[in-house]
């Protein structure tokens, strides 16, 4: 039984916020790949939103403190960095990409998002 997209999302970003609140670099690391683990059928540029999503939410809700709290850059970098391996698997034709889509090419060609454990 799937989960109805909205739903998935919204799991996605309270995810990526619990993951980047943490205080645990080893967490913060390894959130993208447990992403695209947990949610593989799910649209790859849903990583990207959620990421994105959970970020902003958190510059937001801490605003006096978000300019010097590192994971504000941090989730926008990964933001980015996903967005770029979401633009390389779509240019080699899996359009559109979904998050095993990801998992398969940090395997094959880019495994940064493997490393970061």
């Amino acid at each position: 039984m799937s989960i109805p997209r909205d739903a998935a999302l919204d799991q996605m970003i309270e995810f990526a916020m619990e993951e980047l609140l943490s205080g645990n670099s080893n967490r913060k690391r390894g959130m993208v790949r447990k992403m695209a683990e947990t949610w593989p059928e799910e649209p790859a540029l849903a990583l990207v939103y959620a990421v994105t999503s959970a970020t902003e939410t958190i510059e937001d809700t801490f605003r006096e403190k978000a300019p010097e709290d590192p994971v504000i850059p941090l989730g926008y970098r990964l933001s980015a960095l996903i967005s770029a391996d979401v633009h390389a698997v779509q240019s080699m034709g899996q359009v559109p990409s979904m998050a095993e889509d990801l998992l398969h090419f940090w395997r094959r060609v880019d495994p940064l998002f493997l490393r970061m454990q």
